[in-house]
């Protein structure tokens, strides 16, 4: 193979790459649709705190920060921050949390366990611990 043909290669499939990559960060548009029907409140927060010690804690660490992962699953990732790979507003997140994280479900559904109530609890929370920008 020649050199030009090979560099064309090679760009073809960084450009792919990266293009499923970006599809991958946008979310669900439906699920982007949905509003967070549960206030804020510091009650919703709390019960959101439980929830997530109970069932994210493990996998996502104390803090939110992420967690280390293992030979069976990935590192899970950071929930504090503003960028999220599957959507980041509260109806993604929601989405997320409630029917876990397709193709290879590394982020379990939770629908079977938790009520709908009891997952945007756990949005509200996430917001209150949220990284500020600066």
């Amino acid at each position: 193979m020649n050199a030009r043909l090979f560099q064309a290669t090679i760009a073809v499939l960084t450009l792919a790459c990266a293009g499923r990559i970006a599809v991958a960060a946008q979310g669900n548009p439906e699920a982007a649709k949905l509003t967070n029907p549960v206030a804020a409140t510091p009650e919703s927060v709390a019960a959101g705190k439980q929830g997530y010690g109970r069932n994210c804690a493990p996998c996502h660490g104390v803090t939110a920060e992420g967690g280390p992962g293992n030979d069976l699953i990935p590192a899970a990732p950071d929930l504090t921050d503003d960028m999220w790979d599957h959507g980041s507003t509260d109806g993604e997140v929601f989405d997320a949390i409630r029917n876990g994280v397709a193709p290879d479900f590394n982020m379990i559904p939770w629908k079977d366990k938790l009520k709908d109530d009891d997952v945007w609890n756990v949005v509200n929370y996430l917001r209150s611990i949220a990284k500020k920008k600066t």
